[in-house]
């Protein structure tokens, strides 16, 4: 459900609300916007038609149930533009096309530091570079790791690009949360729900790309995971999907 409050509801009636909602068993995700506060009850389903009586509430102006299976990434409960703030002043989702680019993965400081470099000048905002690399063979290199962490490290203070890597698996989280501006989660993680779930709960920018053969809603359901976990600082990568078509990777 998203409860929409009056342009002068107070404080307390809000607080209330959320309290009342929480003993219905619901989450309560309070979103600010520019004209009035929504929230946004999500849990199992029961209790539905308390929740939706809160619109004779003092404060609340309505209650607008949500359609879509998934509710925090719906358009109906956030339909402002999600901007995401990065580092400094850079922010993904405003008016600015931001460029993310790099190597596939670190391999060196030289070829780091150098593409940093390069890719600053043709008009980057973000340095790119895996140090846990997901290959589809078990013989190929799988990354660096903490090496190329710090190799990273390195290459931004050289430049002053934010860097994003990405992540397999939920261990990894402390360390990499520990050098990275934003967190990337590959095709090949895009269901992993435990990791999303703990990805849920960093503060920190995660950027979730489209699987191979996700649809949507699937990918919208992904999305929810790291939400509805309390982390909204989800960015969407659509990548292209597998067909039947074997010559290219990726339509």
């Amino acid at each position: 459900m998203v409860i929409v409050l009056k342009k002068d509801a107070t404080q307390q009636q809000l607080q209330e609300i959320l309290n009342m909602i929480k003993e219905l068993g619901y989450q309560a995700h309070v979103i600010q916007g520019t004209e009035r506060t929504v929230i946004g009850a999500v849990g199992s389903g029961r209790g539905k038609d308390k929740l939706q009586a809160m619109e004779n509430l003092p404060g609340v102006e309505n209650v607008v149930p949500i359609l879509q299976p998934y509710k925090l990434a719906s358009i109906e409960i956030k339909p402002e533009k999600s901007v995401i703030p990065i580092r400094g002043a850079l922010s993904v989702g405003g008016n600015a096309i931001v460029v993310m680019a790099g190597p596939c993965s670190v391999e060196s400081r030289e070829q780091i530091i150098q593409t940093a470099q390069a890719v600053k000048e043709a008009g980057a905002c973000i340095l790119r570079g895996g140090a846990f690399k997901p290959r589809t063979s078990p013989y190929s290199f799988q990354g660096m790791e903490e090496e190329g962490l710090l190799l990273l490290r390195d290459a931004r203070d050289a430049t002053g690009l934010p860097i994003i890597t990405e992540i397999m698996k939920p261990q990894d989280i402390d360390l990499i949360c520990k050098y990275a501006d934003i967190v990337q989660v590959g095709a090949r993680n895009v269901q992993n729900f435990p990791l999303l779930k703990e990805l849920g709960k960093i503060d920190k920018p995660v950027l979730l790309k489209r699987g191979m053969m996700t649809t949507i809603e699937e990918f919208l359901m992904s999305a929810e995971y790291i939400l509805s976990s309390g982390n909204s600082k989800v960015i969407l990568c659509e990548r292209g999907i597998r067909t039947f078509e074997t010559a290219t990777r990726n339509t």
